[in-house]
């Protein structure tokens, strides 16, 4: 009787994934891993192909309506296989343990190169508030994500409750931007140069084919909720209404902010400008404008690396309860935490930061994280056919057309993406003929 119960109390102190979350989280995860750094070189880039405002703004609709398409056939599957790791998850159970394999790997170096990014200009932006960092770039990025590792290992609700607040902090510090573009934006003094003329024939393909690969990209993270779906309270229903919920909010701050920085900054002072809403900023709070941005953007990416150092650790964890990585990275602490993924995961962050090999990482990155969409819209259309009768609490709006609109628009992403950047897309290939030769070894080191 002892021993049975001495094994009983060994079993709990290991703890599980808790199923405390909802939609409030997803929505907040989503905002957090969106909106970030991107949101403030993008603009400028697009600006100098699409220097007409109704083009620029128009890219923006069409990139959230892609998110939406897509956010129809992934709450499907979200709501049919509620389990941690991502879209690792679908890949594996519709196309095999190897596709399951590169969208897993490829998606976890992604989550942990993105924090070790995220990191560093946390800490150029801290050392331009504060000049006692600013010699400190890479101590404060090393700190900052130890910290929030360490935050999360006491709990699932902990991170959950970072995520909230600074989402929360995001969200109004980016609509308080917007409403000043507003309320001042019509009292600047406007710029001197000659409005730029409006591209035409191949030039404007050229120009919105680009500036859709920048806006995706930029979009992306709206599925956050994908990572956590074992720890959602109910999948069927708050699964779908997360990921609704995030696109719709992500869309109208995206929208909301390029619609302000238009009314206060003149189209040919955006284009080509890679911290357009700097100076928006600098018209409306003058000097100051540098320092409110920069502390606005500071929330934004705190808020950012939170979310991602969550994501990372639930990929690790599904894989290696799955067997394609140590069985002791599925460990999960009485917070609901999986430790062990996330100590590996803060590890190679910290690698990452140091070594400062990130630039080829993250090209490459680029490329997978589309190729991972690529694999889950097709998910979605093979166990449409492998599984009929599985249940499935949600279903997808206006499949097959939806999903085939979103499965074309992921192929000319990348079809793009070869195109405009053949070196960093030959490379991703590389990576992903040399992920063969790590699968099986991985199948072998976990004994399968």
């Amino acid at each position: 009787m002892n021993e049975s119960k001495a094994t009983t109390g060994k079993r709990a102190s290991r703890g599980r994934l808790l199923q405390i979350l909802g939609v409030g989280f997803g929505i907040a995860v989503a905002i957090g891993t969106t909106i970030a750094a991107g949101i403030v070189r993008t603009p400028g880039e697009i600006a100098a192909r699409l220097p007409v405002a109704w083009l620029f703004l128009g890219v923006w609709v069409i990139g959230g309506l892609y998110a939406l398409l897509g956010a129809f056939s992934l709450s499907e599957l979200g709501a049919m296989i509620p389990r941690a790791g991502g879209q690792y998850v679908f890949a594996r159970r519709a196309l095999g343990d190897y596709a399951g394999f590169v969208v897993g790997w490829s998606d976890w170096v992604s989550c942990c190169s993105s924090v070790a990014l995220i990191a560093i200009v946390i800490g150029e932006y801290s050392g331009d508030l504060l000049p006692m960092l600013r010699s400190h770039t890479v101590a404060t990025a090393l700190v900052m994500t130890v910290v929030f590792a360490l935050l999360q290992w006491r709990g699932v609700r902990w991170g959950s409750r970072i995520q909230n607040v600074t989402a929360v902090f995001k969200a109004l510090g980016f609509v308080g931007l917007v409403v000043l573009c507003f309320a001042v934006g019509g009292k600047t003094s406007g710029d001197a140069r000659p409005a730029l003329a409006a591209p035409h024939g191949f030039t404007l393909l050229v120009g919105l084919l680009v500036s859709m690969q920048a806006v995706i990209y930029t979009y992306d993270g709206w599925d956050s909720i994908v990572y956590f779906l074992e720890e959602v309270r109910d999948p069927a229903r708050e699964v779908p209404r997360a990921m609704m919920g995030s696109v719709l909010s992500i869309l109208g701050i995206y929208l909301l902010l390029n619609i302000g920085l238009v009314y206060v900054v003149p189209m040919g002072e955006i284009a080509g400008n890679n911290f357009a809403l700097g100076l928006a900023a600098q018209k409306i709070f003058g000097a100051h404008g540098n320092a409110v941005i920069r502390s606005v953007m500071i929330v934004s990416l705190v808020s950012g690396l939170n979310g991602i150092v969550l994501q990372a650790s639930r990929v690790l964890f599904g894989m290696s309860r799955d067997g394609f990585f140590s069985r002791r990275g599925a460990a999960v602490n009485l917070g609901g935490t999986p430790n062990v993924a996330l100590l590996i995961s803060t590890a190679v962050m910290v690698a990452f930061i140091l070594t400062g090999s990130l630039t080829k990482v993250l090209a490459v990155s680029a490329f997978f994280f589309v190729a991972n969409y690529t694999l889950s819209f097709t998910s979605l259309f093979v166990l449409r056919r492998k599984e009929p009768e599985a249940e499935r609490p949600y279903r997808a709006w206006g499949y097959p057309w939806t999903t085939g609109i979103a499965l074309a628009g992921s192929l000319a992403f990348l079809v793009g993406a070869i195109a405009a950047d053949t070196r960093n897309s030959l490379w991703a290939l590389v990576v992903l003929a040399a992920s063969y030769p790590i699968y099986r070894v991985s199948k072998i080191l976990a004994g399968r």
